[in-house]
């Protein structure tokens, strides 16, 4: 079993940047993919970036290359998501997530959830 916890989110303006933080408590296997989605109101979570815990390979959404930054520290149990030039539409709830066996987008496929962390950016 994992927990997450996010943390970081808050008002920014455009512009700005924040740092999220993703703390498991739980065994993280080499074989685990950790990643953020993001959710505005509506359905569907979306895919922002992940990371492969045992080798490090990093993944983004088009949208967010470039400005975004995800990484893990393995001594802290910790994901991390650096989001630099924020924009109006980066708004959202951000969550993170884990997969026990690796790569995916797909919301569906995540195997546990944190509650979310809200980032809002505005002037």
């Amino acid at each position: 079993q994992v927990q997450l916890e996010e943390s970081g989110g808050g008002l920014v303006q455009p512009g700005g940047s924040l740092r999220l933080t993703c703390a498991a408590s739980g065994r993280i296997y080499s074989s685990s993919y950790m990643a953020w989605f993001r959710q505005t109101p509506g359905p569907e979570r979306e895919f922002v970036a992940g990371i492969r815990w045992g080798a490090g390979t990093t993944y983004y959404e088009d949208s967010v290359k470039g400005r975004f930054t995800v990484s893990t520290d393995k001594a802290k149990n910790t994901m991390y998501l650096q989001m630099n030039s924020l924009s109006p539409e980066d708004t959202a709830v951000y969550y993170c997530a884990v997969d026990r066996h690796g790569y995916t987008r797909q919301p569906r496929d995540m195997d546990y959830w944190g509650k979310g962390t809200l980032v809002t950016v505005s002037s």
